[in-house]
């Protein structure tokens, strides 16, 4: 059987954030805070959570493909383009572009 090919992208996970949300994308890799712990993998499940209600995939369509320790993750995504992705996520971005994200937390994407 052959695999479809997924959608990839690359994301840095702060975790222990007050709130999850999207920081944006610096160099192609698109930054995200993490409310949970990077204990026993709690950080990783609250990322995919997070990325499936950003997204509109089911849990079961996004995998790590690497990074499952790190800060810096590949994340892939089944159901969607790469286009598709990049797409809802740069328009997700550009909804905060004109407010100053480091004087407050993101306004979209908290659970």
């Amino acid at each position: 059987m052959v695999e479809k090919e997924q959608a990839r992208i690359v994301v840095r996970v702060q975790p222990n954030a007050s709130q999850n949300g999207l920081l944006g994308f610096k160099d192609g890799v698109l930054h995200v805070r993490i409310a949970a712990p990077p204990i026993k993998g709690k950080a990783n499940q609250e990322l995919i959570k997070f990325l499936n209600d950003i997204l509109g995939v089911g849990k079961s369509n996004l995998t790590i493909k690497k990074g499952m320790t790190d800060k810096r993750k590949v994340i892939g995504i089944s159901g969607l383009t790469q286009d598709q992705v990049m797409q809802q996520l740069k328009r997700l971005d550009m909804q905060d572009e004109n407010h100053d994200r480091h004087s407050r937390p993101p306004r979209y994407g908290t659970i």
